[in-house]
């Protein structure tokens, strides 16, 4: 017997006054909409009403509607074949108004122009993967390690606060940030991811945001970059921090999927930028390594930063343990409405 196919909730379904955008996956238009405030240089309130979003009262809101019927029109109609080559971001680049007039500067650097360059004494994708694993302590102590919790700090507004990162074997991870408020959580489970906030609904992730989720909770990514992102190509050297980086493309129906960028000196990973489909385009998000200390024979970055078109988070971590046992409720997804705590 065949198990029937679980039904996807369209956003006809679950949102209300919707004018475009009809009949996607309800989970595709949160990241369509960040797509756009990011193109924008924008928040929520540029269009819609605060805990009214269904409403019309803004006339930004039909303007930006219009703007979103023009976009998919070129990609539908011109040579793009419904891919996303035209996007908000094509004129309005972070502001408010499309920037329509050629600014005089240095020629722009265009993403995919390197493509036809020349790459010379550039190591292979494989070997620069191999040194990545060597750096970090090699693939048996790699395979050993199978938890990890971290307490950290973060500053958010102006104010410093405790951070936990909880992290197992093969899939979970879960990031706590203790607020005043209460507890900001994010959380994989190996399945679907969500977080939770003070005074704000919990939210299940987009599925657009899983296979990243995914890349962050596999403590053995290492040894699986070329299972989770497939073959890799490589890109053009650049310097990162001072360091001289070799750089690594994965691709997926011929867009970027993500970039890794690795020490030319110590073979350690330094960033990664990864990004995640919306109907409008392609949102990224890039997160940098620095700090690398040993923990049971595997080098671990003590501090990272998260950045997003909308803001970024860095975490210094002051104490990691490796292999001790976690709490299996740390990645039980709380019912909707409710927020998780740090148990």
């Amino acid at each position: 017997m065949t198990t029937p196919e679980k039904h996807v909730k369209t956003t006809d379904e679950v949102y209300k006054n919707l004018k475009v955008m009809k009949g996607l996956p309800a989970d595709e238009l949160i990241p369509a909409m960040q797509f756009i405030t990011a193109s924008l240089g924008v928040e929520c309130g540029f269009c819609h009403v605060e805990n009214h979003f269904d409403q019309d009262d803004k006339k930004n809101k039909e303007t930006a509607r219009n703007m979103i019927r023009m976009i998919m029109a070129l990609n539908r109609d011109q040579a793009f074949g419904g891919k996303p080559e035209v996007t908000c971001n094509t004129c309005h680049r972070g502001s408010r108004l499309p920037v329509s007039i050629p600014t005089i500067s240095e020629p722009p650097v265009l993403p995919g122009t390197f493509e036809d360059q020349q790459l010379t004494n550039v190591p292979t994708p494989d070997q620069v993967l191999r040194n990545y694993v060597q750096a970090l302590g090699g693939a048996d102590a790699i395979r050993k390690l199978t938890s990890l919790t971290e307490t950290g700090t973060t500053v958010v507004g102006s104010r410093e606060t405790t951070v936990e990162v909880f992290d197992q074997s093969p899939d979970k991870r879960t990031v706590v940030i203790h607020l005043p408020a209460g507890e900001n959580v994010t959380a994989f489970n190996g399945v679907e991811g969500w977080t939770a906030a003070p005074h704000r609904p919990f939210r299940k992730m987009p599925s657009g945001d899983l296979p990243g989720e995914k890349m962050d909770a596999d403590l053995q990514f290492a040894l699986h970059i070329k299972d989770l992102l497939g073959d890799l190509k490589p890109g053009p050297s650049e310097k990162l921090r001072g360091q001289d980086a070799y750089q690594l493309i994965a691709e997926k129906n011929g867009y970027p999927a993500a970039r890794l960028y690795f020490s030319k000196e110590s073979g350690l990973l330094l960033r990664v930028l990864r990004y995640s489909p919306s109907p409008l385009g392609l949102n990224p998000t890039r997160i940098d390594y620095e700090d690398y200390r040993p923990v049971d024979g595997v080098q671990i970055p003590y501090r990272w930063t998260v950045a997003h078109p909308f803001g970024q988070l860095t975490v210094q971590v002051t104490n990691a343990e490796a292999n001790v046992p976690i709490d299996n409720r740390k990645f039980e997804k709380p019912l909707e409405g409710e927020q998780q705590s740090a148990k």
